[in-house]
């Protein structure tokens, strides 16, 4: 019993700097975390707006689609395709002087937003074109036939026969841009990213990578959880 009573007090007197530690940076946590969520809400903002935009040129000139256009459709798909190729720490420091014009730094949580949505952008296309290619033709040709226009065909049918399926993409993009924002904190994007690399890697402060890999697991089964909560409302 006096064993583990002495093995309890040691290991308390163990936590004991890393409770305070927490404690001290605990202003920082939060901050950080919420620099990884603002940039997480707006590239998944931007990137939806900017990747339905480029879904519904394709789906509309596809070869199949509602007014085919091949050479159209082939050049969107291929930079569509291009973007998608590239590894996201390439890209973020290849646009760093595009990322400089747009928002007049390189560093920060605001400056990790313009490769964030660039990243993620063509792979939203992909996917809300992907859920626009599943429904059913047969819904299309009714529509069609009581002489909907390709514009009142894509909003009126298309887009609420695919809003299920978009919304479990849309937890598959957020947890993506989630990290990538992670990444972007290795090379000054802010973050939980950064704060794992400044306390956790160069400090040697395992436990403040602990908190941050705990919170990032948490943020993605919130993601999840919201985009599952939904779905299950517009099924």
């Amino acid at each position: 019993m006096s064993d583990q009573l002495s093995t309890l007090a040691q290991l308390a007197q163990d936590m004991h700097p890393l409770w305070e530690r927490l404690q001290d940076k605990m202003p920082e946590i939060l901050m950080a975390t919420w620099e990884t969520v603002q940039m997480v809400l707006i590239s998944t903002f931007f990137s939806l707006v900017i990747g339905f935009m480029l879904a519904i040129l394709m789906i509309v000139t596809n070869p199949i689609g509602l007014k085919p256009c091949r050479s159209v459709y082939r050049i969107v798909d291929f930079v569509v395709n291009l973007l998608r190729s590239f590894p996201f720490i390439i890209l973020l420091i290849a646009i760093i002087p595009f990322t400089r014009m747009v928002v007049g730094t390189s560093i920060g949580s605001g400056a990790a937003i313009v490769p964030l949505t660039i990243a993620a952008a063509p792979f939203v296309a992909r996917l809300i074109e992907t859920c626009f290619l599943e429904v059913d033709r047969g819904v299309i040709e009714a529509a069609r036939s009581f002489g909907a226009s390709n514009a009142q065909i894509i909003f009126r049918v298309l887009f609420p026969e695919a809003l299920p399926s978009i919304v479990l993409n849309i937890a598959v993009i957020a947890i993506t841009l989630l990290g990538y924002s992670a990444m972007a904190g290795t090379v000054g994007g802010g973050g939980l990213g950064d704060l794992a690399v400044k306390y956790g890697y160069n400090r040697f402060q395992v436990d403040i990578m602990v908190y941050s890999v705990i919170i990032l697991c948490v943020l993605v089964l919130l993601i999840q959880g919201i985009c599952n909560f939904l779905y299950k409302i517009l099924r």
